[in-house]
C-alpha cells in the first residue's frame, strides 16, 4: 500500500477484544503513516481518548467488558470529545441497527471487511 504523507499527523484509536484483528488493523493503518494506539478492552477508552486526543476513533461494537455503543454515546456525549469521528465496527450489527439504538457513529464497518474499505473509511475522516 502507498504510504499517505498527509496522514503522518492523524493518530488514530482501534479499540477492538480480539487481537488478530486489532493487529491487523493497527498494521495496515501504520503502513499508510497513520499514528495508532490500540486498546483491547472498553473500560479504558475515555481516559485514553483524553490522553491522546485521536482525529478517529475505530470502535468494535461487541467488547467483551463494554458495549461500543454506550461508548460511542458517551463520547458523543462530551463537549470534548463529540467532534471525533467514530467508526463502529461490528460482525453482528448493522448501520441502521446502529442508528436505531442512537449512539451516532459517524460511519460503520461490517466485519469481515477488505483493507482497503478499511482505509478509505479511515481517509475520508482524515481530510
Amino acid at each position: 500500500m502507498e504510504t499517505n504523507k498527509l496522514a503522518v499527523a492523524k493518530k488514530i484509536l482501534v479499540v477492538d477484544d480480539e487481537p488478530d484483528i486489532r493487529d491487523i488493523i493497527m498494521y495496515v493503518l501504520e503502513s499508510e503513516g497513520y499514528q495508532v494506539c490500540g486498546l483491547d478492552n472498553g473500560r479504558a477508552v475515555l481516559d485514553t481518548v483524553q490522553q491522546i486526543q485521536p482525529d478517529i476513533v475505530l470502535l468494535d461494537v461487541q467488547l467483551g467488558d463494554r458495549d461500543g455503543r454506550d461508548i460511542c454515546r458517551e463520547l458523543k456525549a462530551q463537549p470534548a470529545t463529540q467532534h471525533i469521528p467514530i467508526i463502529m465496527i461490528s460482525a453482528n450489527q448493522s448501520w441502521p441497527t446502529l442508528r436505531e439504538k442512537q449512539c451516532n457513529p459517524d460511519d460503520f464497518l461490517a466485519k469481515p471487511f477488505d483493507l482497503s474499505e478499511l482505509v478509505d473509511h479511515v481517509k475520508r475522516f482524515a481530510a
